[in-house]
């Protein structure tokens, strides 16, 4: 395949894949902020920030390659932002310490994994294409997968096993743990793409 067509191809499959990201958003903030889901609440911002590395991997692909190294490093940034959106909730939770609503919680992280797998297979051909933007938009859906079958872990053993705050917890901060690994991953391969384009 043609690179200008690969790059056709992936500019359209990352629009996609951002819109997908942008419509359940909405779907998990409201449902994290009516059952007071600190791991649907972190999961929420994630599809937020997923939406945004996807636009500007829909932007960055028609750049030079300097500035799509220096875009690379902006998502990894971008990356961290669940993060510190997880500490902020999680004062909300110590200080009214209420189980989320397992149901709703195992429900909505279902949705969540339908759509990220989606979004990981749609992307997954693309995953060594315009090196750190494509990987940063790959490793989000993969991580954010393999989150969402933590948070329907967490409503389960919630529902069934221990009715407290602390499974929804632990899950929102294992959320926060794979969002920095990926920005530790995107950070060394856009820098090193940017020591590549200034050779």
């Amino acid at each position: 395949m043609a690179m200008e067509t690969m790059d056709a191809d992936l500019r359209r499959t990352v629009l996609i894949v951002a819109l997908l990201n942008l419509a359940y958003f909405g779907v998990e903030f409201a449902v994290a902020l009516s059952i007071g889901s600190v791991s649907l609440f972190a999961d929420s911002v994630d599809f937020l920030e997923d939406t945004s590395v996807n636009l500007l991997i829909f932007f960055a692909l028609v750049w030079t390659a300097r500035k799509r190294a220096r875009v690379g490093m902006l998502l990894a940034g971008v990356l961290l932002l669940p993060a510190l959106a997880l500490i902020w909730s999680l004062w909300g939770k110590f200080t009214n310490p209420v189980p989320p609503e397992p149901i709703a919680l195992s429900l909505t992280g279902l949705g969540a994994l339908a759509v990220n797998l989606s979004c990981a297979f749609i992307l997954a051909r693309f995953r060594r294409h315009s090196g750190s933007l494509t990987r940063a938009a790959f490793l989000s859906a993969r991580n954010d997968a393999v989150a969402n079958v933590c948070i329907i872990g967490a409503g389960l053993v919630t529902a069934y096993l221990w009715n407290s705050v602390w499974p929804d917890v632990v899950v929102g901060l294992a959320i926060a743990a794979m969002n920095i690994d990926a920005a530790r991953e995107v950070w060394e391969a856009a820098h090193e793409e940017h020591a590549i384009a200034r050779a």
